[in-house]
């Protein structure tokens, strides 16, 4: 149980501090490639300025003016001097006029030409092309100048500190792992001990009733034997049968409360089991006189516990026969498709909002009449239990004036 709780702890915890250093540090290398950008325009600008070639566009997003800050900054003359920087002149027929590569290495004039022409052709006032960041500017009615900036050191630094950061948010991440690990046994002890007490409390006094509650039945039988049947016998019985019952499904959930696996799961015949079951509840059924039929296809089998399986058809069963009106209809089907499917119908009088809160524990739809019937509230949480520890999975739902429980288990 402690193991289970600290895990859903740490996996919860986790999730948090992912969420969290995937917003923080996604938003600083955001912010700092914001800011690389807009640097870098604000200088392609300056630079097109310094070599006078009149009035140059700017980007509303990346606009330089303002004063300086913690997070903004105008270029100076030592930017200017220190860019990498490079422009081709056309004129008014596009014909190269002339190029200024004094300020850049290892670019041949050829191949300042070809980026200026893609830089023309894209039809753009401003943009990129590989790791130059352009500008087109019309010094004249006649003439075009495309100024390119080389960003490929700026670009590395983006990258260094986004190598940087995601590296940092690992080892955090890998260390506040270790940190909720080594918290979390704390933080979830007292509940976990309590949880404990209180399984450990159910099992216990489930144990301790089943003796005094077979006293009971034995010495109320015993009186109908000599005494003759009473109204008091019969409600001794009965009552003595719903406690038992009551026990049984409590003793079911804390079994699976606690994570314990199946200790006799085998292979069986969910068709004669389920037959087994179905022919136990006629007599019931009759009594009511309900239109009982059942449709079972041959060989269905799977891996699970008889006696649990056994419970968890009684639950089905019983509760449909319980809440289904005199002279109404049930109807039971077993089909063998991808899974095992088991399907119980019966009609209802009347209509929960929510039937899947049948499996909510002591969940009760019509008080006074879960008392008539002798219902408790806990029968099917037990049986969606017995489903989910077979793999299995249970639901509620209706079709028309019916309400129909489907079992789905796997094959084996």
């Amino acid at each position: 149980m402690i193991r289970t709780l600290q895990k859903k702890f740490t996996v919860t915890a986790m999730i948090a501090v992912t969420v969290l250093l995937v917003l923080l540090l996604g938003g600083i290398n955001l912010f700092n490639i914001l800011s690389v950008v807009r640097d870098g325009e604000a200088l392609l600008s300056a630079l097109a300025a310094q070599e006078d070639f009149g009035p140059v566009p700017r980007d509303e997003f990346f606009r330089p003016d303002g004063e300086d800050g913690l997070f903004r900054r105008s270029p100076d003359a030592g930017d200017r001097m220190s860019a990498l920087t490079f422009s081709v002149r056309f004129d008014g027929e596009g014909t190269l006029v002339g190029s200024d590569l004094s300020r850049i290495a290892d670019l041949s004039e050829e191949d300042a030409a070809a980026y200026a022409r893609q830089a023309l052709d894209s039809g753009k006032t401003g943009g990129r092309i590989g790791a130059f960041r352009f500008r087109v500017v019309q010094p004249a009615p006649e003439a075009r100048t495309v100024v390119f900036l080389d960003m490929s050191r700026q670009t590395h630094e983006l990258l260094r500190v986004a190598a940087l950061s995601g590296l940092g948010g690992i080892a955090a991440w890998l260390a506040m792992l270790l940190l909720v690990r080594t918290l979390s046994r704390l933080a979830i002890r007292p509940i976990a001990e309590n949880m404990e007490r209180q399984r450990r409390f159910v099992t216990d006094a489930g144990h301790e009733l089943k003796t005094p509650l077979a006293i009971i039945r034995a010495n109320a039988e015993a009186l109908e034997l000599m005494g003759g049947e009473s109204k008091y016998s019969r409600n001794i019985l009965s009552q003595a049968a719903r406690l038992s019952d009551l026990m049984q499904n409590l003793l079911t959930l804390a079994r699976y409360d606690e994570g314990a696996a199946l200790q006799d799961r085998q292979a069986l015949s969910l068709t004669a089991l389920t037959k087994e079951v179905w022919d136990s509840f006629l007599a019931p059924a009759e009594l009511k006189k309900l239109s009982c039929s059942a449709d079972l296809a041959e060989d269905v089998t799977v891996s699970g516990s008889p006696v649990q399986l056994r419970q968890l058809l009684s639950i089905l069963l019983d509760n449909a026969v319980k809440y289904c009106p005199e002279e109404g209809s049930l109807e039971l089907s077993l089909r063998r498709e991808d899974k095992a499917v088991l399907r119980v119908k019966n009609s209802v009088s009347e209509k929960a909002p929510d039937p899947e809160r049948f499996f909510d524990r002591f969940f009760r739809a019509d008080e006074s009449r879960s008392r008539e019937t002798g219902g408790n509230g806990i029968g099917l949480s037990a049986a969606q239990a017995i489903a989910q520890g077979h793999k299995g999975s249970i639901h509620a739902a209706y079709e028309g004036d019916a309400i129909v429980f489907t079992l789905a288990l796997p094959l084996d």
